[in-house]
């Protein structure tokens, strides 16, 4: 089922639990109407896509909240604040820091979705992930969705509807978020975060709509250094040989942000297990010992996997909207530049070269993130990527 689309100011800033889902107003108009009582306009089953960094988990945590809170999501009770941080016994929160949710994890989502709420108005479960549920796992959550409780409600997460099985998503009520304006996101970090203008716009602007991404960027001095590393890449491609070196540069730079982003929780994770299960006091340790160590380091590095792919993830997208912009600049679309400051270079660029060749340098883009969905070797999935920008 698909939401229709719902006249709203724009302009009026959202209440509550909904303040900082910026460019959202119509689908939160929808939420509300739900969450009111209003006819047919309440679902046991939701399906929340959009583009990165729309907003879809904030969105869901803001919904379940919502659902909870005698006041249609106040943002101010222990019912609003409980539920949106995960620690509400009736509401669950799911997001995976593997590179899927198993068929194992889904069964105890299952579980709990055929209990009643034990203090709030429904069990509500939020699956900020649910592009990553396997299909063993897809099997199991149907019969669940098929056949809900009558207090529950599913709130599944995704980019686009077919990241989510055909036999899941048609038992869902479809809401799909609007990449939020540039505009909009300066806005949100200067008053939510203290950023200067000139910064916020900067960082707005280049992480496109991207609410994350941008906050990252204005509030991280080093992040802006390595997207300003990634997008020196495209002149350094002179031959083979320069494409293999910033290609090994660019894989070694996301292992380390990403060793540096788990590093702690590694440690951390492995105390804590070590601890458990009595590593360092006297007497037998269990015989289960060695075995749960060794799942929670394979589990550890299924995490820094998924890191390191969300980091070039991000490079790409990079150097995407690099090219981008030249295309703009050679088929004199007037579309406003992602890369503003990169001006000057990119009109050399795109006086040296052809919106045919520029075409053809997306598509190596778009390619190495098939390789990496494939599980091709991050290095020489990004090899290929950096011949075929140099080949043009």
């Amino acid at each position: 089922m698909s939401v229709a689309e719902v006249p709203v100011a724009e302009s009026v800033p959202l209440p509550g639990v909904w303040a900082e889902l910026i460019g959202q107003e119509r689908s939160v108009a929808v939420l509300r109407r739900a969450v009111a009582g209003e006819r047919n306009a309440m679902a046991h089953a939701w399906l929340v896509t959009g583009p990165p960094g729309s907003g879809r988990s904030n969105v869901g945590r803001a919904f379940a909240a919502a659902l909870q809170c005698a006041r249609g999501g106040c943002g101010e009770c222990s019912e609003c604040r409980t539920s949106r941080s995960g620690a509400h016994p009736d509401v669950t929160l799911v997001r995976t820091e593997q590179l899927s949710i198993g068929v194992d994890e889904v069964r105890d989502l299952v579980r709990r979705a055929a209990m009643s709420p034990t203090m709030g108005r429904r069990q509500v479960l939020v699956v900020e992930d649910a592009d990553r549920v396997t299909e063993r796992g897809a099997d199991a959550l149907l019969k669940s969705i098929e056949e809900p409780a009558a207090k529950t409600v599913w709130i599944l997460c995704a980019p686009t509807v077919d990241d989510v099985v055909p036999t899941i998503r048609s038992r869902c009520r479809l809401l799909t978020l609007q990449t939020p304006t540039v505009d909009a996101v300066a806005r949100l970090l200067q008053v939510r975060d203290g950023v200067t203008p000139e910064l916020a716009e900067f960082a707005a602007r280049v992480a496109q709509g991207h609410v994350g991404r941008a906050r990252a960027l204005a509030r991280n001095e080093a992040a802006r250094d390595r997207r300003a590393a990634v997008l020196a890449i495209p002149g350094r491609l002179t031959d083979l040989g320069s494409c293999l070196r910033a290609a090994a540069e660019l894989v070694e730079a996301t292992a380390e942000e990403a060793a540096a982003a788990t590093g702690e929780l590694d440690t951390a994770e492995k105390a804590e297990l070590s601890e458990a299960l009595g590593f360092g006091t006297k007497g037998a340790r269990p015989r289960h010992a060695q075995a749960a160590m060794k799942e929670l380091e394979d589990q550890q590095k299924a995490r820094a996997k998924r890191f390191q792919r969300d980091a070039i993830d991000r490079a790409l997208t990079e150097l995407t909207g690099f090219y981008r912009d030249l295309l703009s600049l050679q088929t004199g679309s007037g579309a406003p530049l992602v890369n503003a400051e990169l001006a000057p270079q990119l009109g050399v660029l795109a006086r040296k070269s052809t919106a045919t060749s520029t075409l053809h340098r997306i598509d190596a883009l778009l390619g190495c993130r098939v390789a990496l969905e494939n599980n091709v070797a991050p290095l020489l999935a990004v090899e290929a990527a950096l011949i075929g920008l140099a080949r043009g």
